[in-house]
Protein backbone atom coordinates (compact mmCIF):
# COMPACT_ATOMS: atom_id res chain seq x y z
CA UNK A 1 0.00 0.00 0.00
CA UNK A 2 1.54 3.32 -1.04
CA UNK A 3 0.69 6.47 0.78
CA UNK A 4 0.02 9.46 -1.23
CA UNK A 5 1.48 12.64 -0.49
CA UNK A 6 0.73 15.89 -1.01
CA UNK A 7 2.27 18.65 -2.85
CA UNK A 8 4.50 20.85 -1.72
CA UNK A 9 3.14 24.15 -1.60
CA UNK A 10 4.73 26.66 -3.84
CA UNK A 11 6.91 29.24 -2.04
CA UNK A 12 4.87 32.29 -1.70
CA UNK A 13 5.90 35.61 -3.72
CA UNK A 14 7.05 38.31 -1.45
CA UNK A 15 4.81 41.24 -2.00
CA UNK A 16 6.57 44.65 -2.91
CA UNK A 17 5.00 47.12 -0.51
CA UNK A 18 2.76 49.55 -2.09
CA UNK A 19 3.20 53.02 -3.03
CA UNK A 20 0.55 54.03 -0.77
CA UNK A 21 2.45 52.07 2.40
CA UNK A 22 6.21 53.51 1.00
CA UNK A 23 4.53 56.89 0.97
CA UNK A 24 3.23 56.31 4.57
CA UNK A 25 6.85 55.46 5.09
CA UNK A 26 8.38 58.47 4.41
CA UNK A 27 6.46 60.88 5.26
CA UNK A 28 6.93 58.94 8.79
CA UNK A 29 10.63 59.64 8.48
CA UNK A 30 10.04 63.30 7.39
CA UNK A 31 7.75 63.53 10.77
CA UNK A 32 10.81 62.11 12.85
CA UNK A 33 13.12 63.90 11.34
CA UNK A 34 10.85 67.16 12.16
CA UNK A 35 10.32 66.13 15.90
CA UNK A 36 14.16 65.51 16.45
CA UNK A 37 14.68 69.12 15.05
CA UNK A 38 12.37 70.41 17.22
CA UNK A 39 14.08 68.69 19.80
CA UNK A 40 17.42 69.47 19.08
CA UNK A 41 16.30 73.64 19.14
CA UNK A 42 14.87 73.53 22.43
CA UNK A 43 17.96 71.16 23.61
CA UNK A 44 20.16 74.04 23.29
CA UNK A 45 18.23 76.24 25.27
CA UNK A 46 17.01 74.24 27.89
CA UNK A 47 19.05 71.41 27.84
CA UNK A 48 18.72 67.39 27.32
CA UNK A 49 17.20 66.89 30.73
CA UNK A 50 14.36 69.56 30.03
CA UNK A 51 13.06 67.77 27.21
CA UNK A 52 9.79 66.51 27.44
CA UNK A 53 7.14 64.72 25.16
CA UNK A 54 4.67 67.12 26.29
CA UNK A 55 6.98 70.01 25.31
CA UNK A 56 7.77 68.69 22.30
CA UNK A 57 4.14 68.16 20.88
CA UNK A 58 3.21 71.64 21.70
CA UNK A 59 6.11 73.00 19.20
CA UNK A 60 5.20 70.55 16.86
CA UNK A 61 1.67 70.84 18.05
CA UNK A 62 1.10 67.28 17.54
CA UNK A 63 -0.74 65.17 20.02
CA UNK A 64 1.56 63.59 22.84
CA UNK A 65 0.68 59.87 21.88
CA UNK A 66 1.95 60.80 18.00
CA UNK A 67 5.41 62.28 19.53
CA UNK A 68 5.70 59.12 21.83
CA UNK A 69 4.74 56.94 18.61
CA UNK A 70 8.24 57.83 17.03
CA UNK A 71 10.50 56.89 20.14
CA UNK A 72 9.05 54.98 22.36
CA UNK A 73 10.63 56.63 25.24
CA UNK A 74 12.09 59.88 26.22
CA UNK A 75 15.34 58.54 26.46
CA UNK A 76 15.49 57.58 23.47
CA UNK A 77 14.51 61.38 22.56
CA UNK A 78 17.90 62.52 24.14
CA UNK A 79 19.84 59.59 22.06
CA UNK A 80 18.14 60.68 18.72
CA UNK A 81 19.18 64.63 19.17
CA UNK A 82 22.52 63.41 20.58
CA UNK A 83 22.61 61.49 17.33
CA UNK A 84 21.41 64.83 15.33
CA UNK A 85 23.77 67.41 16.98
CA UNK A 86 27.12 64.77 16.51
CA UNK A 87 25.55 64.47 12.39
CA UNK A 88 25.70 68.12 12.61
CA UNK A 89 29.03 68.84 14.24
CA UNK A 90 30.73 66.39 11.79
CA UNK A 91 29.32 67.90 8.84
CA UNK A 92 30.57 71.49 9.46
CA UNK A 93 33.94 70.94 11.68
CA UNK A 94 35.50 67.50 10.77
CA UNK A 95 34.62 66.52 6.97
CA UNK A 96 35.50 69.82 5.65
CA UNK A 97 38.46 69.65 7.50
CA UNK A 98 38.94 66.73 5.86
CA UNK A 99 39.96 68.26 2.60
CA UNK A 100 43.05 70.21 3.75
CA UNK A 101 46.67 68.50 3.75
CA UNK A 102 47.09 66.05 7.27
CA UNK A 103 49.43 67.45 9.21
CA UNK A 104 48.89 71.49 10.93
CA UNK A 105 47.20 72.52 8.04
CA UNK A 106 44.23 69.81 8.96
CA UNK A 107 45.05 70.38 12.59
CA UNK A 108 44.27 74.00 12.16
CA UNK A 109 41.03 73.72 9.92
CA UNK A 110 39.72 71.42 12.73
CA UNK A 111 40.08 74.18 15.24
CA UNK A 112 38.74 76.74 12.91
CA UNK A 113 35.72 75.09 11.98
CA UNK A 114 35.46 74.33 15.84
CA UNK A 115 35.54 78.15 16.40
CA UNK A 116 33.39 79.13 13.83
CA UNK A 117 30.67 76.51 15.72
CA UNK A 118 31.39 77.69 18.86
CA UNK A 119 30.64 81.42 17.97
CA UNK A 120 27.28 80.43 16.91
CA UNK A 121 26.49 78.38 19.82
CA UNK A 122 27.95 81.26 22.44
CA UNK A 123 24.00 82.26 21.39
CA UNK A 124 22.02 79.14 21.67
CA UNK A 125 24.43 76.29 23.53
CA UNK A 126 26.33 73.35 23.09
CA UNK A 127 25.10 69.89 23.47
CA UNK A 128 28.10 68.33 24.04
CA UNK A 129 29.07 70.87 27.20
CA UNK A 130 25.80 70.91 28.85
CA UNK A 131 25.29 67.47 28.35
CA UNK A 132 28.18 66.78 30.29
CA UNK A 133 27.03 69.15 33.18
CA UNK A 134 23.60 67.03 33.13
CA UNK A 135 24.90 63.88 32.90
CA UNK A 136 28.68 63.25 34.38
CA UNK A 137 27.65 61.66 37.33
CA UNK A 138 24.13 59.68 35.60
CA UNK A 139 25.08 56.37 34.30
CA UNK A 140 22.69 54.89 31.42
CA UNK A 141 22.11 54.81 27.68
CA UNK A 142 21.96 58.92 27.13
CA UNK A 143 25.20 59.64 29.12
CA UNK A 144 26.81 56.93 27.36
CA UNK A 145 25.57 57.98 23.56
CA UNK A 146 26.78 61.96 24.72
CA UNK A 147 30.03 60.41 26.09
CA UNK A 148 30.47 58.38 22.98
CA UNK A 149 30.64 61.12 20.98
CA UNK A 150 32.69 63.53 22.43
CA UNK A 151 35.37 60.87 22.60
CA UNK A 152 34.73 59.99 19.18
CA UNK A 153 35.23 63.86 18.16
CA UNK A 154 38.34 64.21 20.62
CA UNK A 155 39.90 61.28 18.97
CA UNK A 156 39.50 63.07 15.54
CA UNK A 157 41.44 65.56 16.67
CA UNK A 158 44.28 64.00 18.87
CA UNK A 159 44.36 62.03 15.39
CA UNK A 160 45.48 64.71 13.27
CA UNK A 161 48.10 66.16 16.07
CA UNK A 162 49.37 62.87 15.74
CA UNK A 163 49.81 62.74 12.19
CA UNK A 164 51.42 66.28 12.16
CA UNK A 165 53.96 65.02 14.81
CA UNK A 166 54.62 61.79 11.85
CA UNK A 167 55.04 64.22 9.04
CA UNK A 168 57.38 66.64 11.21
CA UNK A 169 55.62 69.67 11.99
CA UNK A 170 55.77 69.24 15.32
CA UNK A 171 58.55 68.98 17.66
CA UNK A 172 59.88 65.13 17.79
CA UNK A 173 59.29 65.17 21.84
CA UNK A 174 56.31 66.75 21.47
CA UNK A 175 53.45 65.37 23.42
CA UNK A 176 50.52 64.83 20.93
CA UNK A 177 48.07 63.78 24.40
CA UNK A 178 49.19 66.98 25.79
CA UNK A 179 48.52 69.24 22.71
CA UNK A 180 44.93 68.10 21.71
CA UNK A 181 44.11 68.79 25.95
CA UNK A 182 45.20 71.82 25.54
CA UNK A 183 43.38 72.71 22.37
CA UNK A 184 40.02 71.25 23.96
CA UNK A 185 40.46 73.19 26.72
CA UNK A 186 40.60 76.53 24.63
CA UNK A 187 37.14 75.50 23.38
CA UNK A 188 35.85 74.90 26.67
CA UNK A 189 37.44 78.36 28.68
CA UNK A 190 35.67 80.05 25.72
CA UNK A 191 32.43 78.97 26.34
CA UNK A 192 32.63 79.99 30.13
CA UNK A 193 34.09 83.08 29.58
CA UNK A 194 31.94 84.26 26.17
CA UNK A 195 28.84 82.75 27.25
CA UNK A 196 28.48 82.27 31.18
CA UNK A 197 30.99 85.35 32.32
CA UNK A 198 30.19 87.06 29.21
CA UNK A 199 33.80 88.57 28.82
CA UNK A 200 34.46 90.57 25.70
CA UNK A 201 37.50 89.72 23.84
CA UNK A 202 37.42 85.78 24.45
CA UNK A 203 37.08 84.88 21.00
CA UNK A 204 40.43 86.32 20.34
CA UNK A 205 42.41 85.49 23.99
CA UNK A 206 41.29 81.34 22.53
CA UNK A 207 42.48 82.02 18.78
CA UNK A 208 45.67 83.47 20.50
CA UNK A 209 46.19 80.82 22.66
CA UNK A 210 45.75 78.24 20.31
CA UNK A 211 48.83 79.84 18.24
CA UNK A 212 50.86 79.78 21.17
CA UNK A 213 50.38 76.07 21.26
CA UNK A 214 51.74 75.58 18.21
CA UNK A 215 54.35 77.51 18.76
CA UNK A 216 55.06 75.46 21.83
CA UNK A 217 54.69 72.07 19.87
CA UNK A 218 55.51 73.15 16.31
CA UNK A 219 58.90 73.89 14.04
CA UNK A 220 59.38 76.83 13.04
CA UNK A 221 57.86 77.60 9.27
CA UNK A 222 60.68 76.94 7.10
CA UNK A 223 60.91 73.54 8.90
CA UNK A 224 57.51 73.04 9.04
CA UNK A 225 57.05 74.10 5.01
CA UNK A 226 59.52 71.38 4.33
CA UNK A 227 58.73 68.48 5.97
CA UNK A 228 55.02 69.41 4.24
CA UNK A 229 56.39 69.29 1.09
CA UNK A 230 58.05 65.67 1.61
CA UNK A 231 55.14 64.52 2.90
CA UNK A 232 53.52 65.12 -0.39
CA UNK A 233 55.94 63.12 -2.28
CA UNK A 234 55.20 59.48 -3.91
CA UNK A 235 57.56 57.74 -2.30
CA UNK A 236 55.85 59.27 1.05
CA UNK A 237 51.95 59.26 0.53
CA UNK A 238 49.79 57.46 2.20
CA UNK A 239 45.65 57.74 2.58
CA UNK A 240 44.17 59.63 5.22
Amino acid sequence: MTSTQSPAKPPRARTRPSSRAGHALQKGQQTKQAIVNAALGLATQIGLEGLSIGALAEVTQMSKSGVFAHFGSREELQISVIREYYARFSDEVFFPAMDQERGLPRVRALFANWMNRVAVELQSGCIFISGAVEFDDRPGPVRDALASSVRTWLAAMHRAVVQAKQIGHLNKDADEAQMAFEIHGLILALHYEARFLKNPGAIERANTGFENILLHYGKSVASTATAGRASRSPSNSKEN
